[in-house]
């Protein structure tokens, strides 16, 4: 088939490779231009370094934007990783329309960070789904859905690099060889099962200790790598990973324990109190530094027990 990949960043990339290495054409890409001092799209690096015409434009809703697609003669499109609104003159183009990547189960988590949510509500289940675009953000006919449990000890990153990635490559081969075939089933969302939620950033990954534990340890682990779960000591911020976490079984366990303050320091770790248990961190990126183990952060900053977080 003759393709047009819409994307960006390394997803985009691994789905333009897989489509190539299948045999079929990639006619052009269309990825989001760079904001000044940012890293090299690999998408776009690697577009040019196989000869494939590029557009990189402010936004996809321009004539010029339709006029390059049309240029294209493409059977389909393939929305990999696409952060600019792509509007229905543009993504109707191709012989055969457009189909997009995203990875939840919609209609639930429809919005732009799709992954964390989940993990931070606590979800057991979560997935990826091959739909088409709509005006609507998120809210097209559902082609192709795959779920994965989420695991107690799942993180932002095992959740996405470990599956959700490589599984979103192969479904955009596997969609997109359904609708060139004429054997897909286009079905609507069920609205009355719908969510849309905003960016997980920095503001939604701050640390409140007053919580219970479990809702404080799925924020980190829904925060792990990006945005980073964060709190602070003695005013200055520091993000928390590689958490673990230990419920208190007892009264016994939790009497005359603060809530928020350091319990433990071990040779590989440091523990914090929360309601019903403690979180154990194994890794440390404070504000002006890069990631260290726990270890190496304790010895830096005296971290003795009773010191408190979240000041």
């Amino acid at each position: 088939m003759r393709i047009a990949i819409i994307g960006q960043q390394l997803f985009g990339k691994a789905v333009m490779e897989a489509f190539l290495a299948r045999g079929d054409e990639v006619a052009g890409v269309f990825t989001a231009p760079e904001k000044p001092g940012a890293s090299p799209d690999p998408l776009r690096i690697e577009a040019e370094k196989r000869n494939i015409p590029i557009f990189q434009m402010p936004n996809l809703t321009d004539a010029a934007a339709e006029n390059a697609m049309k240029s294209l003669d493409a059977d389909i499109g393939i929305m990999a990783f696409v952060l600019q609104f792509a509007p229905q003159n543009f993504v109707n183009v191709p012989r055969l329309g457009t189909i997009q990547y995203h990875p939840s189960l919609l209609p639930k988590y429809r919005g732009p960070s799709s992954i964390n949510w989940p993990i931070v509500c606590g979800e057991r289940e979560t997935g990826l789904t091959i739909f088409r675009p709509t005006d609507g953000m998120d809210e097209g006919p559902i082609i192709l859905q795959k779920k994965i449990p989420i695991l107690p000890d799942d993180t932002l990153g095992s959740i996405y690099f470990d599956q959700l990635f490589p599984m979103g490559v192969a479904a955009m081969l596997e969609a997109a060889a359904l609708v060139v075939a004429g054997r897909h089933v286009e079905t609507p969302q069920d609205e009355s099962q719908a969510s849309y939620e905003g960016w997980f950033r920095a503001t939604e990954a701050r640390i409140n200790w007053n919580m219970h534990v479990n809702l404080v340890y799925n924020l980190i682990r829904g925060s792990d790598p990006a945005p980073g779960a964060w709190t602070t000591l003695n005013g200055k911020k520091i993000h928390l990973y590689g958490a673990r976490k230990h419920l208190s079984p007892t009264f016994q366990s939790v009497k005359g324990r603060q809530i928020g303050v350091i319990s433990a320091v071990g040779e590989k770790s440091f523990r914090i109190s929360a309601h019903g248990g403690e979180i154990e961190v194994s890794t440390v990126r404070p504000a002006d530094s890069k990631k260290m183990s726990a270890t190496e952060y304790a010895g830096r900053n005296d971290l003795c027990i009773g010191m408190r977080l979240g000041d």
